[in-house]
């Protein structure tokens, strides 16, 4: 075990790799109330169908860099020549779907900031504008999906959003501080209760 694991009680999946522990003491779980953070998340977690978070993570700046640091404005006017562009990037996850998906939900992005504002009031309003508090004893407790995910999921695909399916509904909800679902026993538990 490395040092840097001792020193506070974490979640077990952060393990003891320091990518993951900076992003579980500093990221997960805390509530994002930004649009454009809250997009990058959303494009992160449906890059990672399929594919382990610290894959993600590991490609996380390749990813800003490749996707104009995230703008929805910029890439929803991307072309065929900058998807084969984006196809050559060896820093992302080199999926068609994935990259063309990125661009529509982009798209789908700006329509519900034009609609209703902001895609912070839109997607905080699946758990009433507060963080949901889960009582998680061990890391196995923690569910895949919920009601509330299956919620969001049906709401994003009925505005035709791609790569929006429960599982990575719920992952988001879990990145952006929708649910606090780290353990009890886990130090960053009760600074986010606070």
């Amino acid at each position: 075990m490395s040092k840097h694991n001792q020193e506070k009680p974490r979640c077990a999946w952060a393990g003891d790799t320091i990518l993951y522990q900076d992003y579980h003491d500093h990221e997960w779980g805390v509530p994002v109330h930004e649009d454009r953070l809250l997009f990058e998340f959303l494009i992160l977690e449906g890059a990672q169908a399929g594919l382990s978070w610290i894959t993600i993570l590991k490609k996380r700046e390749a990813y800003r860099a490749a996707f104009d640091n995230f703008d929805a404005a910029r890439i929803a006017r991307y072309d065929a020549q900058k998807i084969e562009m984006l196809m050559q990037n060896a820093g992302i996850v080199r999926n068609r779907l994935k990259i063309q998906s990125t661009i529509l939900n982009a798209q789908k992005f700006l329509d519900v900031q034009q609609e209703v504002g902001s895609f912070d009031q839109f997607i905080w309003q699946f758990v009433n504008g507060k963080t949901v508090h889960n009582t998680w004893r061990q890391h196995a407790e923690l569910p895949a999906q919920t009601a509330l995910s299956d919620e969001m999921s049906k709401a994003l695909k009925q505005r035709g959003f791609k790569f929006v399916g429960s599982t990575i509904c719920y992952a988001y909800m879990q990145a952006v501080g929708m649910v606090n679902d780290h353990t009890e026993n886990c130090f960053r538990y009760a600074e986010l209760k606070k």
